[in-house]
């Protein structure tokens, strides 16, 4: 079973006003060139669930939307100046643009939604739309702590980053009007570990670790922000060593900042044994979800069980 995620249109030019020329460019640069995760997660659950093409499309427009409205917002907030390899909205199409073009897409999706008819869908959509816009502002609130707590971070990530994957794991049970609370429980659980490897394998290639997809070394440090890994790094150093890691131009002045070559790998080690384990929760979350499912749905344990070598690992699986 295959399927590339271009087959898995999640918009259309009509969705978006023909007579605004600059949003629709806007869009067409937006949603070119990511590679549609979100929407082949709901691809995955929709396959193993059998929901209805019609909800399915609507389901994997839906995350598409929000992930990209958020891109727009938070690249704006952060001053990035490239998205995807190129130049980030609100530099090319203005600030203003980008605040509009994100408001429209958050927009649009509870109009989208609402044709659905599923009150519970909406209203938990526009939870995690929330959650988001939380996760920013306490991200925001973070920039030039260099003593933020991996567990500080952590909680940011389950509002900004798990938020999503959470979504993608329970709004198509909320389509088909599966509400069991133990269910959605565990898929809750899933999805917030999911999102955590996800954003701790991500902070890791800033330190250029597993880095197969050549992202800028020190991003988010040259940025004024510890991230996830930074944060393990760095724990337990005084103001000294601090400043020292501060001024890192290169990984090799961040090595000496926390120790050296050896006490950085070390670091990476135990930050991957730490993580191990929350790969093994997820597993032990996965044998729970096949209780709530009837034999044709089981082979979604097949598709969610290779996601934490992917999305953690960062190895290519089998589509």
């Amino acid at each position: 079973m295959q399927r590339n995620v271009i087959d898995l249109k999640v918009y259309d030019s009509k969705d978006f006003p023909a007579y605004l020329p600059k949003l629709t460019s806007l869009y067409e640069d937006l949603f070119n060139g990511g590679k549609g995760f979100r929407a082949k997660l709901i691809w995955m659950m929709s396959d193993a669930l059998s929901l209805p093409p019609k909800c399915e499309h609507l389901l994997a427009q839906t995350i598409e939307f929000i992930h990209n409205a958020s891109l727009l917002h938070d690249d704006l907030v952060d001053r990035s100046h490239l998205r995807r390899g190129k130049t980030t909205a609100w530099l090319k199409y203005t600030p203003e643009y980008a605040v509009l073009a994100g408001d429209y897409l958050l927009a649009r999706v509870m109009v989208n939604l609402s044709s659905h008819g599923n009150i519970k869908l909406v209203q938990y959509t526009s939870e995690v739309i929330s959650d988001l816009l939380e996760g920013e502002w306490l991200q925001d609130s973070v920039v030039g702590d260099f003593f933020v707590s991996l567990e500080q971070l952590d909680r940011i990530h389950n509002l900004k980053t798990a938020s999503l994957f959470k979504w993608c794991l329970r709004a198509p049970f909320i389509a088909l009007e599966r509400y069991d609370k133990d269910l959605h429980g565990i898929l809750e659980e899933m999805g917030t570990l999911l999102g955590q490897l996800f954003q701790r394998s991500d902070d890791l290639l800033d330190y250029n670790i597993r880095n197969y997809e050549s992202k800028a070394i020190l991003g988010d440090l040259k940025s004024g922000y510890l991230n996830s890994f930074g944060a393990f790094a760095c724990e337990g150093l005084d103001r000294q060593q601090i400043n020292h890691v501060i001024r890192s131009k290169d990984l090799d002045a961040f090595y000496n900042g926390i120790g050296g070559r050896e006490v950085f790998e070390q670091k990476v080690k135990d930050f991957d044994m730490a993580n191990e384990k929350l790969i093994g929760l997820y597993f032990h979350h996965s044998e729970r979800l096949k209780k709530y499912l009837i034999p044709s749905e089981e082979k979604l344990i097949t598709y969610l069980n290779p996601l934490t070598d992917l999305l953690y690992w960062r190895k290519k699986t089998s589509d």
